[in-house]
């Protein structure tokens, strides 16, 4: 393997320019003063776990984890997301908290399997976790928020894609009792939205004509509020139907917030099966094939540090957000050069002090020198102290 050049850098991570680097801070700064009012305090955890705690207790795959070693051999993993990491603090430095606590967080994370197909192996999160509530109010909650918090990132058009994985576990288990395999399978075809896949899984499956009808039937269970009458009508499972129901009172809550507009229910939905155990939802922006943010319940992870609790929560994809906005052109400071002789370098750097105290202005201030270019293509001012 040759040596990189000096100016190369690893496969995955991104260099960001002044322009971009002055867009990602704002989307992050607006986001996160919408969820601090929704009374969301910011939480910051470490870029390294240990890989035995936080990393086991990860929803990413084993293959998609960055590991290292430290000085002891001991193996520690750069962070695959905040969920776990927050799940850590809230069973230990927050144990005497009582619930519910409502958690957020911006920071980066860090995916091997990302630097595949063009894809980022470190990128940008901002996100809440709302710890101690099992009821649909809470899920509906976060989804607003989730909402909410596309507008403040100004994302104009988007939608979200509202699932339940009880509603395919019960399901299956009605359909494909004792066939574990076709399940995890079928599943798989789902969350990489493998229709084809998905329809020749199932024939393969030599299923009676009404199973498999309704198999596929599932693929248009996409819509408002009526897919929940609909799916009522698919299963008789206890599991699904519970999970229907939850459903509908999310979306009665979603109603009341005055947000179901920009909700879809998508029953195929399921996001990742081993690791959500309730509602999962993504949301999608116009022009954007990858979901720019991403969320649903998790009710079994705080057990596996000690502390069990229900939670709920959700992720934007910052960087993602970056791409949808970044071509909109945003207000730029108006930006002033203050030229000055050592004779008059008092007069102004309190020039300077002043105008930088007023909003919107960006000041630059040089001694001058022989030879100097003023650039006026790139100063809307420039101020002398020269005599």
């Amino acid at each position: 393997m040759s040596k990189p050049k000096v100016f190369e850098k690893p496969t995955g991570v991104k260099d960001y320019l002044p322009a971009a680097a002055a867009k990602l801070r704002s989307i992050e700064s607006n986001v996160m003063q919408c969820m601090e009012r929704w009374g969301y305090r910011e939480i910051i955890t470490p870029t390294l776990e240990y890989y035995d705690t936080v990393g086991v207790a990860s929803s990413t795959e084993d293959k998609k984890l960055f590991k290292l070693l430290d000085r002891k051999g001991t193996t520690l993993v750069m962070r695959s997301d905040m969920t776990a990491p927050i799940a850590r603090v809230v069973s230990s430095l927050l144990k005497e908290h009582s619930f519910p606590l409502r958690l957020s967080y911006h920071a980066n994370v860090f995916r091997a399997i990302e630097a595949e197909a063009g894809r980022d192996a470190e990128f940008f999160q901002t996100g809440v976790e709302l710890v101690g509530d099992a009821s649909s109010e809470s899920d509906a909650e976060v989804i607003a928020l989730a909402i909410a918090s596309l507008q403040a990132a100004g994302v104009k058009q988007f939608k979200i894609a509202l699932g339940h994985v009880g509603f395919l576990n019960g399901l299956f288990q009605e359909r494909l009792d004792g066939r574990h395999e076709a399940q995890t399978q079928l599943k798989e075809y789902l969350l990489n939205r493998d229709y084809v896949g998905y329809r020749e899984c199932i024939k393969s499956l030599e299923l009676s004509a009404d199973a498999q009808r309704e198999l596929e039937g599932i693929l248009r269970l996409r819509g408002g509020q009526e897919i929940c009458q609909q799916a009522q009508q698919v299963t008789q499972h206890p599991v699904a139907k519970k999970a229907i129901a939850h459903l509908c009172e999310i979306w009665d809550v979603l109603s009341a917030y005055g947000v179901s507009q920009h909700v879809l229910i998508d029953l195929t939905m399921i996001g990742d099966f081993s690791y959500y155990t309730g509602m999962t939802f993504e949301g999608y922006a116009a022009d954007l094939g990858f979901p720019v943010c991403s969320g649903g319940r998790y009710d079994n992870l705080l057990s596996q540090f000690g502390r069990p609790a229900p939670a709920t929560g959700f992720a934007l994809k910052t960087n993602r957000i970056l791409e949808v906005i970044g071509k909109e052109a945003e207000e730029a400071p108006r930006r002033v050069l203050i030229l000055y002789t050592a004779a008059n370098r008092g007069a102004a750097l309190a020039k300077a002090g002043e105008l930088r105290a007023q909003k919107g202005v960006a000041v630059e201030t040089r001694l001058q020198q022989a030879g100097d270019e003023r650039r006026a293509d790139v100063y809307e001012e420039i101020l002398e102290f020269l005599r």
